[in-house]
C-alpha cells in the first residue's frame, strides 16, 4: 500500500507570515487552486498508487478543504473502470498543527519565549494515538495491497507523524531512507503547501498471514515534497491570489473566460 501525507493548500496567515497552529487560517484563492491541482494529480494516478481507501484530515478548515479538494477530483471520474475508490473525508483532532499557545497570530520571529507552546511529548501523545485507533489498523489490514492512504495535515505534525511511523515501521535492513540532508533533525521533512510526501508500506513476508506484529511491515520513502502538480502555476498578481477564499465569489476560472468562448484548462481546469 502507498501513504500520502499531504501539507494543506496556501493558508491566509501563511502569506501574512504568522504562527498559525491552532488558528483556524482560511485557504486563499491561490491555496484553493493549489488544492485543485493537488486533486486533479491524484485522481489520474490510480494506475500507480491504487484506489484510495481512506482519507483522514485535521480539522482545521485549510486542511480539510484541502483533503475535500482531493476527494472530489476522485469523485469526478466515477463512473469508469479505472476511478478511484473515494471516501468521505474524516476530520481528525489529532490531525491539528502545534498549538503555539499565546504566540498564535503573532510574526515569525516574534514568538514569546515563554508562549505555553504544545510541547513535542504532546504532539507525539495524540499522533500516536491516532495511529493507534485510525492508522494502524488500515495499515494492518491494507499492506499487502495496491491501494492508497492519504493523510492531509500539517508541517510540523506531519513530522512528528513521520517520525512515529518510522519508528513503528522502520525501512528494510540495508534499504535507503531518503531524509534529505537532515538525518538528526527536529524536522525529518520539508513540506511545501500542498507538498506529498509518498511512502511505500509492504509486509517483510510474502505470507500475510504470517503478519504478527508492527515489526514485520516496513516503509520505504519513494517521494519527499513532491509539488509536481503545481508545475505552471502562478499566483494571480494584485493581491487577489493571496486574498481569502470565498465560496460565494465567482471561481477563479471564471474571471478568465470568456461568456462566449471557454477556454479550456488542463489540470482540472485551474
Amino acid at each position: 500500500m502507498r501513504l500520502l501525507l499531504v501539507r494543506h493548500g496556501e493558508s491566509v496567515d501563511n502569506v501574512a507570515g504568522l504562527y498559525a497552529g491552532s488558528r483556524d487560517s482560511s485557504l486563499t484563492n491561490h491555496g484553493v487552486l493549489q488544492a485543485k491541482r493537488l486533486g486533479g494529480h491524484v485522481a489520474t494516478r490510480r494506475a500507480s498508487i491504487g484506489p484510495i481507501l481512506h482519507l483522514f484530515s485535521s480539522t482545521l478548515q485549510r486542511a480539510y478543504q484541502t483533503a475535500e479538494a482531493i476527494a472530489e477530483a476522485c469523485r469526478a471520474q466515477d463512473g469508469h473502470v479505472t476511478s478511484l475508490v473515494t471516501p468521505d473525508v474524516i476530520r481528525v483532532e489529532e490531525l491539528r498543527e502545534k498549538d503555539f499557545g499565546s504566540s498564535e497570530g503573532k510574526k515569525f520571529g516574534a514568538k514569546e519565549k515563554d508562549d505555553d507552546s504544545e510541547s513535542p511529548e504532546s504532539m507525539r501523545v495524540r499522533i500516536d494515538r491516532f495511529l493507534d485507533h485510525h492508522l494502524s489498523p488500515a495499515i494492518r489490514d491494507l499492506a499487502p495491497e495496491n491501494v492508497t492512504v492519504v493523510i492531509v495535515s500539517h508541517g510540523i505534525i506531519l513530522n512528528v507523524l513521520l517520525k512515529a511511523l518510522l519508528s513503528r515501521y522502520p525501512p528494510k535492513s540495508g534499504s535507503s531512507l531518503i531524509i534529505g540532508d537532515r538525518p538528526n533533525s527536529e524536522y525529518l521533512a520539508p513540506w511545501s503547501n500542498t507538498g506529498v510526501l509518498q511512502a511505500r508500506v509492504e509486509l517483510s513476508g510474502s505470507d500475510p498471514a504470517q503478519l504478527d506484529g508492527p515489526t514485520t511491515i516496513h516503509m520505504a520513502i519513494e517521494h519527499m515534497n513532491n509539488v509536481d502538480h503545481l508545475q505552471g502555476l502562478k499566483k494571480t498578481r494584485g493581491g487577489i491570489g493571496s486574498a481569502r477564499f470565498d465560496s460565494r465569489q465567482r471561481t477563479m476560472d471564471s474571471f478568465f473566460t470568456s461568456s462566449s468562448k471557454k477556454r479550456k484548462f488542463d489540470d482540472g481546469k485551474d
